[in-house]
């Protein structure tokens, strides 16, 4: 499922997709600019959108593979098939995981994300669908969503794609000028801090403190958040009061923390995360 504006993260989406449908099998990408996911304000209306462009990519990464892959569908529905009746009547409440992070900065974004991702797995009725691990919160929540609505798909995580140097790949990357492009580096090199941090012994605090010293020393960055959370239930495990408090969310085991940032460069507002074994 994708806003368009296809990268290779979205390209490993669907390798990923083709293989699990194997040769006889069918990948289909949805492209749909959600406005339910926008609040007022943002860039709902510059989000950038080439369809044809996307198309040609998408046959392009699936004729790679000539006969290992099965059928494309592109579903690049207009805002009225989705939303037939206009506001939706009946709406998808994401709960408390939709409440920190990237729900405190933005209030209705998962709401919107939950309404239309719901749409388009009963429009299209998938065995899997795909998500990037980039949005890690975005996610979690669908998977609690699946997983509470009894919806009869396999959520597939996929990994994050990054640039040669490190700049995990974003359709709204196309806004950063040249200077902004170099600034945004501080965010795949705060999670390195942390994960340097962490080798070293050092616990959740130590982690989120190593990943917010390198964003507040970067120039042109303003920092929204630096967390250090439970990637399961978006527990908060620095003690920053920025995920749910312990008892929040329902338990899960956790191999792993999740350091996760955000931060405006320009007037881009960028995410990124990364996995960190304590």
């Amino acid at each position: 499922m994708t806003m368009g504006a296809l990268h290779e993260g979205h390209f490993d989406l669907v390798r990923r997709a083709a293989d699990l449908a194997g040769p006889g099998g069918t990948v289909v990408v949805t492209i749909f600019v959600n406005p339910l996911q926008f609040a007022a304000g943002e860039d709902l209306e510059a989000y950038p959108r080439d369809l044809e462009r996307d198309v040609d990519g998408l046959e392009r990464v699936l004729g790679e593979r000539g006969e290992s892959t099965g059928r494309l569908v592109v579903f690049a529905p207009t805002t009225e098939v989705i939303y037939p009746r206009g506001e939706p009547g009946v709406r998808i409440d994401p709960g408390p995981l939709a409440t920190v992070l990237e729900g405190r900065s933005r209030p209705t974004h998962f709401a919107g994300v939950c309404q239309v991702v719901l749409t388009l797995l009963n429009l299209t009725a998938p065995q899997w669908a795909l998500f990037g691990r980039k949005d890690a919160q975005q996610l979690a929540i669908v998977r609690a969503m699946v997983q509470d609505l009894a919806v009869g798909v396999e959520i597939v995580p996929v990994e994050i794609r990054r640039e040669d140097d490190g700049l995990a790949m974003s359709s709204r990357n196309a806004y950063l000028s040249a200077r902004e492009r170099q600034q945004a580096l501080a965010l795949s090199r705060a999670l390195e801090a942390g994960a340097v941090a962490a080798r070293s012994g050092g616990d959740a605090r130590a982690v989120r403190a190593a990943a917010l010293e390198v964003l507040e020393a970067a120039d042109g960055v303003e920092v929204d958040y630096a967390a250090v959370v439970n990637p399961g239930t978006f527990e908060d495990l620095a003690g920053a009061g920025l995920g749910l408090a312990a008892g929040a969310a329902r338990s899960a085991d956790a191999p792993a923390w999740l350091l996760a940032v955000a931060a405006r460069v320009g007037s881009t507002r960028l995410i990124d995360n990364t996995l960190i074994l304590p």
